[in-house]
């Protein structure tokens, strides 16, 4: 992808961002949270946060979703926007929220044994019951 810059919004427009490093590909997870936070599941990228910076926060709202991860959002039109874990040099992103061509590609899925029944994975991409380890 190189080092183009990016830019990405919720809906409204209230809460903008720009990543100027290499995405990673995106990954889809199927756990509980992701699912009750986008609706269905998440697909997200990753960028460092060196690379990464919220130029309009407006309607910018975090949410602990856990003890050592929170979740950035819109509050004004409810757009799920970030996944940030303490400790992690990344900022996750949801890949939906990027302006245009992404240049990536999603590489897998995730928690997978927490997926809803109403869908199916009928894709050839890996699938995995956790995170895997790199």
């Amino acid at each position: 992808m190189g080092m183009d810059k990016k830019t990405g919004s919720c809906l409204c427009g209230d809460v903008q961002f720009e990543m100027t490093g290499e995405l990673r590909d995106s990954i889809a997870c199927h756990c509980t949270q992701c699912r009750k936070t986008s609706g269905h599941f998440v697909s997200a990228t990753a960028v460092s946060k060196d690379d990464f910076n919220i130029t309009a926060d407006k309607g910018l709202k975090w949410y602990q979703s856990s003890q050592s991860a929170r979740r950035g959002f819109c509050g004004n039109c409810g757009s799920s926007l970030f996944w940030d874990q303490d400790g992690r040099d990344k900022m996750g992103i949801m890949s939906g929220t990027i302006d245009g061509d992404t240049g990536i590609k999603t590489s897998n899925h995730i928690y997978v044994s927490k997926k809803g029944d109403y869908y199916d994975l009928d894709d050839k991409l890996p699938k995995h019951n956790t995170y895997p380890k790199a």
